[in-house]
C-alpha cells in the first residue's frame, strides 16, 4: 500500500509515470487527427483551405482546453474517491443520493468505455504500421497490426511491470517529438498561429456545409481524456494535472505543425499521405514509424490495463459476475484478469479485419466515447450538487458540456452506418449483460429466504454430538449474502439439516461487506455459539479483490493463533503429528424459481443473467477457493407459493401379498 500511495504525491517519478500511464490514448491522437479531418471537407467546400484548416485547429485547441483541461482535469479529477477516478468510482460518490436510475447511468458510460477500449488499440496501431507505406505501398498492414496486437495480449499474462518502467521515457521521447517536429513547420506558416482565437471555430462551424462531419473528426482529439480520469488511482490527481501541461503543449504544436504544413501539401493527402508523417524529414520517417508504433502499444497496454480495473470494479459494485483475477506482477494495482484478455483480443481482431484501414476505422471511434462523457457529465452533477459549489456554476457546467458533448455525440452519430454501429453493437452487448447481472440478483435476493440464525443453534449443537452421523468436516465454511448479522439464507440451513446433515466441530458463515472506501481491506469475528458458530466479515473495497480463500486462511490462523479454534486435527492419529485440521467449503450454487411466480421482464433478464453467469467463473474459482476443498450444490426455494389447484386424490388401494 506504502508503494501506491508514494507514487501518488507529486515527485518527478510521479510526472514521469503518468506520462507512460495516463496520456497514451490522448498523446497519439496526432497520427490520425488531422488526416480525419481533411478528409471531412466535402468536395466543393466553399470554404477557403487556409480558414478550413485554421478553423480546424481552433476547433482542436478549444475541445482540448473546454473538454480535457476544465472538466477532466480541473474538475474531475477533484472528483475522487479516495483516490479513485472513473466513471464506477464516480457512480459509488453519487449512490447515496437515493437516486435508483443512476446505476443505469454508470452502466451505459463503463459499457461504452470498454468498446472504446477495443477499438483504441485496433486503430492506434495501425495508424502507426500505415507510415512503412511511404516505403512500400504493399505493406501487409493487417497482418502487423494483428501481429502486434497479438503480442500485447499475449504479455499481459506475465505483468508489465518490467517493460512498465520504459513507458514514461518512451512517452517523453514521444511527446518531445510531437512538439519539436511540429513547431519546425510553424515558421513556414505563421498566420496558423490565429487558430488560437476561438472566432475561427465558430466561422468554421457556423458556415462550413460539412461542419458536423468536421466536429466529428475534432471529437477524435480529445477522446483519450475519460481514461485519463480512470486512471487518477495509479498516478495521483497532481502528477496528471502537472505532466498535463507538458502534454497539451506538446500536442498544439504538433497539431499546428500539421496544419501549416497542410497550407502546402493539401493535396498529398489524397494520394495517402499521413499530415503526421508528412511533416518529418525523410530520414526521420522510418524512425518516426517505429516511436508511433512504440506510443501506439503503451496506449494499448494502458486501455488493457484500465479494462482489466474497470472490470473488477463492475464485479465489486454487482454489475458484472465475479472472474478469476491474477496479479503476475505481485504488485496491487496491476491485475490480469484472462477471459477478459482474451475476449478484448478476439475483438480487436475483428475490428481490424473488418475496417482493413484505420481510416474507416475513425467513424467507429468516438461514438461510444461521447456517450461515456455524457454519464460522466450526469453523475458529475450529481456529485457538484452534494458539494458546496454556487449553483449557478452547477447550471453553468451542465449547460456548457451537455451542449459541447450532445453536440459531439449528434457528428458522431451519423457516421453510425460507416461503422460506428460496431461499437454501438458491443457497448449495447456490454450494458445488457450488466444490466441484467445487476437485476438478476436482485431477482433472486427476492426469492430467497433468511432466517433467523439463533432458531437452529441448539439443533445444530445437537448435530455437532450426535456421533450416529459421520464427521463431515472438522471446519465448515458457507458464503453468504445476509446482509443482516442475525440471519442466515435459508438455503444453509436446508444444506447442514437436509440436504445431507454435515457434523463439523466449526461452523464458519463468510460474507463480504461491501464498503465505500476503494481499499478497505479488515475483518470482524462475530462468534454465534461458543467454540462452534462463527460470523467472518470481510469488510472489503471496491480495489481489493476477492480472495476469500486466501483471507479466510489468515483469519484461520489468526484464530489458531489465539486458541480460539485447535491448531491441530481433532482425530488423535493426526493429533499426535501436528497436522492441521481439515477444512472444506459448501457453495450453494443454483437456486430453483418457478417460472410461475415471474413477470416476463423477469423471466427474461433471468435468462440473460444464466448466460452471463457462464462467462464469469464459477464461483469457487472467483473466490480465488481451490475446487480440491470445494462442494458446489443446488438447494430448492423453500417458500414458493405457486397458487395453484390441490390435486384430488381419488382412491387408495393396498395390495397383500
Amino acid at each position: 500500500m506504502a508503494q501506491h500511495l508514494d507514487i501518488k504525491k507529486l515527485s518527478a517519478v510521479g510526472v514521469l509515470v503518468s506520462l507512460g500511464i495516463v496520456f497514451g490514448d490522448i498523446g497519439t491522437s496526432p497520427l490520425y487527427v488531422m488526416k480525419a479531418i481533411v478528409n471531412a471537407r466535402q468536395a466543393g467546400a466553399t470554404m477557403p483551405f487556409d480558414e478550413y484548416i485554421e478553423g480546424a485547429l481552433s476547433c482542436i485547441i478549444w475541445t482540448l482546453t473546454l473538454q480535457t483541461t476544465i472538466k477532466y482535469v480541473i474538475i474531475a479529477l477533484r472528483a475522487d474517491n479516495k483516490g479513485e477516478g472513473g466513471i464506477l468510482s464516480l457512480y459509488s460518490l453519487v449512490k447515496r443520493l437515493k437516486k435508483k436510475w443512476l446505476y443505469v447511468v454508470a452502466i451505459i458510460g463503463a459499457a461504452t468505455l470498454v468498446a472504446d477500449s477495443v477499438i483504441t488499440p485496433s486503430l492506434t496501431v495501425m495508424s502507426a504500421i500505415e507510415g512503412l507505406k511511404i516505403y512500400n505501398p504493399e505493406t501487409p498492414v493487417v497482418l502487423i497490426t494483428c501481429a502486434i496486437l497479438f503480442i500485447v495480449f499475449v504479455v499481459q499474462q506475465f505483468g508489465t511491470a518490467s517493460i512498465g518502467k520504459f513507458f514514461g521515457p518512451v512517452m517523453v521521447i514521444w511527446f518531445l517529438t510531437l512538439g519539436g517536429f511540429g513547431a519546425m513547420h510553424i515558421f513556414d506558416h505563421l498566420e496558423i498561429l490565429k487558430a488560437f482565437n476561438p472566432y475561427y471555430a465558430y466561422n468554421l462551424i457556423t458556415h462550413s456545409p460539412s461542419a458536423i462531419i468536421i466536429m466529428g473528426a475534432v471529437f477524435l482529439c480529445t477522446t483519450g481524456a475519460e481514461a485519463l480520469y480512470s486512471d487518477l488511482g495509479h498516478c495521483g490527481k497532481k502528477n496528471i494535472q502537472v505532466s498535463w501541461i507538458f502534454v497539451k503543449v506538446m500536442l498544439i504544436l504538433n497539431y499546428l505543425g500539421q496544419g501549416a504544413w497542410l497550407l502546402d501539401n493539401y493535396k498529398e493527402v489524397f494520394t495517402g499521405t499521413n499530415p503526421f508523417f508528412g511533416i518529418l524529414p525523410e530520414w526521420a520517417i522510418l524512425p518516426g514509424v517505429i516511436l508511433a508504433t512504440a506510443a501506439a502499444i503503451i496506449a494499448s497496454q494502458a486501455v488493457i490495463t484500465g479494462s482489466f480495473t474497470m472490470f473488477s470494479e463492475a464485479m465489486s459494485t454487482s454489475f458484472w459476475p465475479n472472474q478469476q483475477i491474477d496479479y503476475p506482477s505481485g504488485i496491487k494495482g496491476q491485475m490480469y484478469i484472462p477471459r477478459i484478455n482474451w475476449g478484448l483480443m478476439v475483438l480487436c481482431f475483428v475490428v481490424v479485419i473488418y475496417f482493413q484501414e484505420s481510416e474507416k476505422m475513425e467513424a467507429a471511434y468516438g461514438l461510444t466515447i461521447t456517450i461515456t462523457m455524457l454519464m460522466t457529465t450526469i453523475l458529475l452533477l450529481f456529485w457538484l450538487s452534494r458539494t458546496k459549489i454556487n449553483r449557478i456554476f452547477i447550471i453553468g457546467f451542465a449547460m456548457t458540456y451537455l451542449f459541447i458533448e450532445l453536440g459531439f455525440f449528434y457528428a458522431n452519430v451519423i457516421k453510425f452506418f460507416d461503422g460506428g454501429w460496431l461499437t454501438m453493437v458491443l457497448g449495447g452487448f456490454i450494458a445488457v449483460c450488466m444490466y441484467a447481472w445487476y437485476n438478476g440478483r436482485a431477482i433472486k435476493a427476492k426469492f430467497i429466504k433468511f432466517v433467523k440464525l439463533d432458531k437452529y443453534v441448539s439443533i445444530i449443537k445437537e448435530l455437532k454430538l450426535d456421533e450416529t452421523i459421520p464427521k463431515y468436516s472438522t471446519n465448515l465454511a458457507f458464503l453468504s449474502r445476509a446482509k443482516r448479522d442475525d440471519e442466515i439464507e435459508a438455503k444453509i440451513i436446508y444444506s447442514i439439516l437436509r440436504k445431507q446433515p454435515k457434523r463439523a466441530d466449526h461452523y464458519f458463515i463468510l460474507n463480504i461487506v461491501n464498503q465505500e472506501d476503494p481499499f478497505t481491506f479488515k475483518y470482524t469475528v462475530d462468534e454465534i455459539m461458543p467454540g462452534t458458530i462463527y460470523r467472518i466479515n470481510f469488510l472489503l473495497g471496491f480495489k481489493i479483490d476477492r480472495r476469500i480463500n486466501d483471507y479466510f486462511d489468515q483469519v484461520l490462523a489468526d484464530m489458531m493463533e489465539d486458541d480460539t479454534i485447535p491448531s491441530r486435527s481433532s482425530h488423535p492419529s493426526l493429533r499426535s503429528h501436528n497436522i492441521p485440521p481439515d477444512l472444506k467449503y459448501v457453495i450453494i450454487d443454483n437456486t430453483y424459481i418457478n417460472d410461475a411466480l415471474l413477470t416476463v421482464k423477469e423471466k427474461i433478464i433471468l435468462n440473460i443473467y444464466n448466460f452471463v453467469k457462464y462467462i464469469g467463473s464459477d464461483d469457487f474459482k472467483a473466490w480465488g477457493v481451490s475446487p480440491h476443498n470445494v462442494v458446489v450444490e443446488s438447494a430448492p426455494l423453500l417458500d414458493q407459493k405457486v397458487v395453484t389447484k390441490k390435486i384430488q386424490q381419488v382412491g387408495f388401494r393396498h395390495f397383500h401379498s
